[in-house]
């Protein structure tokens, strides 16, 4: 097909668009599978796409990303599938990096409007962030940006602005594929584990068998070492609410055997 071809078809698939996976799928292989020669032409149909659909459309394309970046992590980690002329290229993710903000504003646009697409998204980027999909920076900026119109929105409210009007058909539609995007996303919660080469096919290793990474190695750095900076940067410091806690634990555990004895030293 010549470029002209491959971008109609891009277009009616990526108008067909829906919730269910199938659906998602055949556009993230299509994406795939023309990358090499038309993939900024398809990544500015995504840009259209995203400004003139409606309130629903939008957000079906903003998880088609999701399960595209994914996919292009996933052949990232196997340069041989990118053949030799893209060794090292990042596909799609560059795109979705560089237009994030533009993206998120089109799938939530400001009032009333936007926010059915308001956690769904919100719970994207959070999962973007603690995956390392997008830049941790990049992410915070526009969730504080989300958040900061919620407050806005919550803390003025208008009776004269018009109420969203949807039939009744459009919101049973809703409710199916806001259940059908939940479940993928609860299915993708768990962090696989992953070997330290990323391009080594071999059965990953055990944990406690692996060297320790940073933020330098780039790819090579663990699954298991993003997951413990996320909780570390979540965790407070220890506070008189968890001596209170481990005293009641305590109390639980051993009942009546420390009533004479002093409680214990926590600092």
């Amino acid at each position: 097909m010549d470029p002209f071809e491959v971008r109609m078809q891009f277009l009616t698939l990526l108008r067909r668009l829906s919730a269910s996976q199938p659906s998602i799928q055949k556009v993230v292989g299509y994406s795939l599978k023309y990358y090499s020669r038309c993939g900024e032409d398809l990544w500015d149909c995504v840009i259209e796409e995203c400004q003139k659909g409606d309130i629903n459309h939008r957000i079906n394309i903003l998880y088609f990303l999701d399960s595209l970046c994914e996919a292009c992590l996933l052949a990232k980690s196997h340069p041989a599938s990118l053949g030799p002329e893209n060794p090292n290229s990042s596909l799609y993710m560059d795109y979705v990096a560089r237009d994030l903000a533009k993206i998120v504003e089109y799938v939530v646009p400001e009032g009333r409007q936007g926010l059915p697409n308001l956690m769904s998204t919100k719970q994207i980027l959070e999962r973007w962030r603690s995956k390392r999909v997008i830049e941790p920076q990049k992410v915070d900026e526009i969730m504080s940006v989300l958040n900061a119109r919620r407050t806005a929105q919550e803390s003025s409210v208008d009776s004269s602005l018009p109420s969203l009007q949807f039939s009744k058909s459009d919101v049973f539609r809703r409710i199916e594929e806001d259940r059908e995007r939940h479940k993928r996303l609860r299915e993708r919660r768990w962090v696989q584990p992953v070997s330290h080469n990323p391009h080594s096919h071999l059965q990953p290793q055990l944990a406690s068998f692996l060297p320790l990474t940073d933020d330098g190695d780039g790819e090579g750095e663990l699954t298991i070492d993003i997951e413990f900076d996320n909780e570390w940067e979540t965790t407070s410091d220890w506070n008189e609410d968890d001596d209170e806690a481990a005293t009641e634990e305590n109390e639980l555990c051993f009942p009546g055997d420390n009533k004479e004895e002093k409680p214990m030293d926590l600092s």
